[in-house]
C-alpha cells in the first residue's frame, strides 16, 4: 500500500511537470532575465507607469465626487483634471514649508496643522506608505472632511521602493484590501469601499518599469485579488 501511494505521488508530480504550460524548466524570461529592471523610474521614462493607469481610471470613475472645496496631497493636477468646473476651491497640502504652490501646511501623521471640516473631497494618492503613523494619518483625513465629504485614496500593494522618499522621510508600508479596509473603517465606519486592481501580468510589468503604452490594455483590465498591485478606496464621512 505504501509503495502504491508513493508511485501515485511520483506519477502526479511527473504529470504536473510535463503538462504545465510552459513546461517546467522551459520558462523563457526573455527581456526580464536580468538583475536590473527595465526602468528604475517606475516607467515614467518610457511612458505612463502602470499604477498611474489604475489611479487615473479610479479618479475618472469617481469624478462626480470631486466638486466643491477640494484638498489634494502634494499637487492639484488630479483635482483640476477630474474636477474641472465643479471645483470651487483647490487646496494643496504639504507637510512642511517650502513649496510655493502649497496652501495648507499640515502633518497628517501627527495631526499638527490639520484643519477641521473644511473639504467636500480629499484626493490622497500614493501617500499613506510614507507616513509611519497610518492610523493617525487616516484620522487626520477624516477630520478635514465636512459631513458627507468623500475621501478618494489609493495605496500601493505590490510595488518597488521609492528611493528618494526612503532616504528623505522613509517608505514604510505596502497594503492589502484587508489592512487598508480595517484602517479606514476605524475612522469612517461602514461607509468604506476598497477594491484591488492588477494581476500578475500588471505587477510584473510595474516592477520592471514597463510603461502602459507597451502593454495590452485588456490584460490590465483584469483584476486578480491574489496579486493586488494597487488598492483604490472611497470613504465617506458620516453626518
Amino acid at each position: 500500500m505504501r509503495f502504491l501511494l508513493s508511485e501515485m505521488r511520483r506519477g502526479r508530480r511527473w504529470l504536473i511537470r510535463n503538462t504545465r504550460r510552459p513546461r517546467v524548466g522551459a520558462v523563457d524570461f526573455g527581456t526580464f532575465a536580468r538583475l536590473d529592471p527595465v526602468s528604475r523610474d517606475w516607467g515614467f521614462d518610457r511612458g505612463t507607469p502602470v499604477d498611474r493607469h489604475y489611479i487615473e481610471g479610479f479618479l475618472k470613475a469617481h469624478s462626480g465626487d470631486i466638486r466643491g472645496d477640494i484638498l489634494e496631497i502634494a499637487d492639484n493636477a488630479y483635482t483640476l483634471r477630474f474636477g474641472g468646473d465643479k471645483v470651487r476651491k483647490s487646496d494643496i497640502l504639504q507637510p512642511v514649508e517650502g513649496d510655493a504652490k502649497a496652501t495648507v501646511i499640515a502633518d497628517l501623521g501627527t495631526g499638527e496643522g490639520v484643519p477641521t471640516g473644511r473639504y467636500d473631497c480629499i484626493i490622497c494618492t500614493q501617500t499613506l506608505q510614507f507616513i509611519y503613523q497610518t492610523h493617525k494619518a487616516i484620522a487626520s483625513l477624516h477630520k478635514m472632511l465636512r459631513s458627507s465629504g468623500v475621501l478618494l485614496m489609493t495605496v500601493p500593494g505590490i510595488s518597488q521602493i521609492s528611493r528618494e522618499d526612503m532616504e528623505r522621510t522613509g517608505d514604510y508600508w505596502r497594503f492589502t484590501t484587508a489592512s487598508i479596509n480595517r484602517l479606514l473603517t476605524e475612522s469612517f465606519g461602514d461607509s468604506v469601499t476598497v477594491q484591488s486592481v492588477g494581476n500578475v501580468y500588471a505587477a510584473t510589468a510595474f516592477l520592471q518599469g514597463v510603461a502602459v503604452e507597451e502593454l495590452d490594455l485588456d490584460s490590465l483590465a483584469i483584476s486578480d485579488p491574489q496579486y493586488q498591485l494597487l488598492l483604490v478606496c472611497r470613504a465617506v464621512r458620516g453626518k
